[in-house]
């Protein structure tokens, strides 16, 4: 459908990143996109203390151990996502409403029908997915109920996710935080009416989960509709544009697989951490929750970059593009730094919180007093790889995550447990992962091929 007047795009919900001061487009964008993860996190986490001091440490385990089947496919699913960020953060930065609307569409569709089958492929792979992963005999049972039900309602994450992925293509990262508050509040309530009030056990916790991510999806689609600028939802102009889902797919396409194989890879390196037994399971369930705490100024940081990026080159301003990547890595470096301090301070308190056992305590005191030093190599990578995908480089980081994560940390796991039986020599994985992924991330950057792609979304604008 063809407009005679081109909408006006109102700055009190999305963001022009192509103009004003650097660093405060990236924190001001940043800072709802860390809050709206924080609360993403604590209700995560609010699950975990829950079961771990509810239900007991097998639950504990059951809950943390099932992160790497989700992730493989969800994972997916938000490679493709970040490709039509992308798509759109661009269309929107050169100001080109049709093909903005376009892709709106495309990618609403697309996320419609991936729903349905994540649905059930997800239910259908869950038994096997757990014996890859050597889950013991006393955790498996409510690992695969716990999966089952997440899966089953996997599309509320998947819609609210793209829709998310919508709004802060375009600049508002404020209206997603407040989708996220309120799931996160409906997720504590009904966590804990669930398991403490209906002794529901660990199903209580899932079906918690997945009511609350559609409440967040009826939010987002609710407020895309009603929005009335040029990416809102118009339904009866839902429709596929064969052209910008291709370069979609482009983009995306490596993402996915880079995080799917990534995630499926962490199947067997959590296999790694399951033959310890269930108690250092649950120390490293404590430790991955309050692990992903420390992470979330960098991510939120490397997602600013993107947008940030995207915007930019859509734009045509690349110096412009370059410095906002430099200044977020500089602020990603110096908030993570601060947090780890503060985790090695809190962390006996901190663990506590999710479980009392004294074996479980300090399996997971010695993941955080190991483990958090390396933290900041996540930088380089995390913020480096959010600029090259916002320039539309989505191939480079794939190879190279898929190189350090997946095809490096394997054949080090395996020498490993060959060669010792320490814990310490198993955790080690993820930093050398960390640093040969920074390094490498570093040299594509560098390489200079991103500053090519001002004219990516141009092969998918139609007449």
């Amino acid at each position: 459908m063809t407009h005679a007047k081109k909408p006006r795009i109102r700055r009190a919900t999305s963001r022009i990143m192509t103009e004003g001061v650097i660093w405060k487009q990236l924190v001001f964008f940043a800072i709802p996109l860390l809050i709206g993860n924080l609360f993403q996190q604590l209700y995560n986490t609010v699950d975990s203390v829950v079961v771990g001091n509810f239900v007991g440490k097998q639950a504990l385990a059951a809950v943390g151990s099932t992160g790497p089947i989700i992730n493989t496919l969800v994972g997916f699913f938000m490679g493709l996502a970040t490709g039509a960020s992308v798509v759109i953060s661009q269309y929107f930065g050169a100001r080109d409403h049709k093909n903005l609307r376009l892709a709106v569409h495309t990618t609403l569709l697309m996320t419609f029908g991936l729903s349905v089958i994540f649905t059930f492929l997800g239910m259908a792979i869950v038994p096997t997915m757990l014996r890859l992963m050597k889950t013991p005999e006393d955790v498996f049972p409510e690992s695969l109920q716990y999966l089952r039900i997440f899966f089953a309602g996997v599309s509320g994450m998947m819609v609210y996710n793209v829709g998310a992925g919508i709004l802060r293509a375009v600049g508002d990262s404020r209206r997603p935080l407040y989708f996220l508050c309120i799931s996160s509040a409906v997720n504590i309530v009904l966590d804990l009416l669930f398991v403490v009030v209906f002794e529901m056990g660990i199903a209580g916790v899932a079906y918690a989960t997945i009511i609350a991510q559609f409440v967040s999806a009826i939010l987002v689609l609710y407020v895309l509709t009603a929005s009335g600028e040029p990416y809102s939802i118009v339904w009866r102009e839902l429709r596929l544009s064969p052209a910008i889902l291709k370069v979609i797919f482009r983009i995306g396409l490596p993402a996915g697989l880079q995080q799917a194989v990534t995630s499926f890879s962490n199947v067997f390196v959590q296999g790694y951490i399951n033959a310890f037994g269930s108690s250092c399971m649950a120390g490293w369930t404590s430790y991955a929750k309050i692990d992903q705490f420390v992470m979330l100024p960098m991510q939120s940081l490397a997602l600013a970059s993107t947008t940030f990026v995207g915007q930019n080159l859509g734009a045509h301003q690349l110096e412009r593009a370059k410095t906002g990547m430099k200044t977020s890595l500089k602020l990603a470096i110096g908030a993570t730094l601060f947090l780890a301090v503060l985790l090695n301070i809190f962390a006996p308190t901190l663990l506590r919180l999710f479980n009392q056992d004294p074996e479980v305590l300090s399996y997971g005191l010695i993941f955080v007093r190991f483990m958090s030093p390396f933290y900041v190599l996540c930088c380089w990578n995390q913020i480096y790889c959010g600029a090259l995908r916002g320039a539309g480089d989505s191939t480079g980081p794939m190879i190279i995550l898929l190189s350090s994560f997946v095809v490096f940390r394997q054949v080090y796991l395996a020498l490993a447990s060959w060669l010792s039986d320490s814990i310490y020599v198993t955790a080690l994985a993820y930093p050398m992962g960390w640093l040969l992924c920074s390094v490498l991330v570093y040299l594509r950057y560098r390489q200079g091929k991103w500053e090519k792609n001002y004219s990516l979304v141009d092969a998918a604008k139609e007449s």
